[in-house]
């Protein structure tokens, strides 16, 4: 070896014990600051909760699922029980951030995210505004909105105080936010509030025609036979008119008053429809329509109130003579049908009339619905005939079903559990 390179190889040994000497002495100091970390992370956590920002943990699950029971500053018995609750529940740190949410509160808002503000999965200033007041009084309070997307709904949030006490941490201040979705409800007052309105008007309309055919009788007219005997026939109508809607009315009233008692007589439904067409035959012919029966050669049994079940067909079958009679003819047919949930028994009244347009056809058995207002008055319709088939078919434990198609007609078809040996 020359006498340079002995020299070299000499300082590049040199070098490398005193960087192996240096790395050596740091490693304590390494384990060490890493010790310190693995101490102050449930701390630090806590802080990061306080803060509204969380720590990742790899136990939290996929983006959007339930944070995880390490991350929460809840026990897990807390986050159990809220997780049972059917509103949405959110705990929130005094910055308006998230803490923690229960499944509800996922389900209802999917953006929600813990350590992220409030204000992004609920863009709400009437909510915003509830959390700011809370946090500036400590008291509770209540906001309530609607969304008009992707449907209408209406919420109702109460705001309140809340101190959080996690494990080896000290108890810091906080707020809970429960929201209840309201839409239900609401919708049934509209319901309400319409049902009023719409009885209340059709009962006006022949009140006044009546209170003005009375002040004509009884001031210019008094002495004219002709006008008289005009006017006591269309105050016949007019009260006619007002009997059929105050007996569809007690008639839904009773209805809707046992529909949680389910029929337990056994009827058969053949019977039942060749017992509707026959009354209703005299109605065919003045509109002079054929009514065409189908019925299979056998029982057709269910648990019923034979009485309701001869309504339900009365109605369809009137309903078919009125609106689609201009076919020239309606089938009612009865048979046995095969289901998911098991036998049937299907009645169906078919016409062959002008058809509903495709709009109407949800909204028929709503109370007083009508496709074309002037045509069901003149054709002396309530409004209500759908509504009481939709009732009983409902305590029957059956459904309904309307298919229609504009210019071929309308299929109205009640399906109701067969009654079979088994059973």
């Amino acid at each position: 070896m020359r006498p340079a390179e002995g020299q070299g190889a000499a300082i590049a040994a040199a070098g490398a014990l005193t960087v192996f000497t240096m790395v050596y002495e740091f490693v304590p100091l390494l384990a060490a600051a890493a010790g310190a970390l693995l101490v102050l992370r449930p701390q630090s956590a806590v802080a990061a909760v306080r803060e509204g920002v969380a720590e990742p943990d790899p136990a939290a699950g996929p983006a959007g699922g339930a944070p995880a029971a390490a991350q929460s500053p809840l026990s897990v018995d807390a986050q159990q029980l809220l997780d049972t609750s059917p509103d949405a529940c959110v705990v929130i740190s005094q910055e308006a951030t998230v803490v923690w949410f229960n499944r509800a509160a996922r389900e209802q808002m999917g953006a929600v995210r813990i350590g992220s503000p409030m204000a992004f999965a609920r863009r709400v200033p009437e909510l915003v505004r509830a959390i700011d007041k809370v946090r500036a009084t400590g008291r509770p309070e209540r906001a309530r909105w609607s969304e008009k997307v992707p449907t209408r709904r209406w919420y109702e949030a109460t705001v309140s105080p809340l101190t959080l006490s996690p494990p080896f941490a000290e108890p810091f201040p906080a707020m809970v936010v429960y929201i209840h979705d309201l839409s239900d409800q609401q919708r049934l007052e509209r319901m309400r509030e319409d049902f009023v309105a719409n009885a209340s008007h059709e009962l006006r309309t022949p009140l006044a025609s009546l209170t003005g055919m009375i002040e004509t009788l009884q001031g210019p007219a008094r002495e004219d036979a002709k006008t008289r005997d005009q006017f006591l026939g269309l105050m016949r109508e007019q009260a006619d008119r007002m009997k059929r809607l105050t007996d569809s009315l007690l008639s839904l009233s009773r209805i809707e008053l046992r529909a949680h008692v389910h029929p337990t007589d056994v009827v058969d439904c053949a019977e039942t429809v060749r017992s509707a067409v026959e009354m209703s035959r005299n109605v065919a012919d003045e509109a002079d329509v054929r009514l065409e029966l189908a019925l299979a050669d056998e029982t057709l049994p269910v648990h019923g109130d034979p009485d309701e079940l001869l309504q339900v067909m009365n109605n369809l079958i009137e309903n078919a003579v009125k609106y689609g009679g201009d076919g020239g003819r309606i089938l009612v047919s009865a048979r046995r049908d095969e289901t998911m949930s098991g036998p049937v028994v299907a009645l169906a009244v078919q016409d062959f009339g002008k058809g509903i347009p495709p709009e109407h056809v949800p909204r028929l058995t709503e109370r007083f619905y009508r496709v074309d207002i002037e045509e069901s008055r003149a054709r002396r319709g309530t409004g209500l005939g759908l509504a009481i088939v939709k009732h009983i078919v409902n305590r029957h434990r059956g459904r309904l079903t309307v298919r229609s198609t504009i210019g071929t007609g309308s299929t109205f078809t009640v399906r109701l559990p067969l009654v079979t040996e088994e059973a």
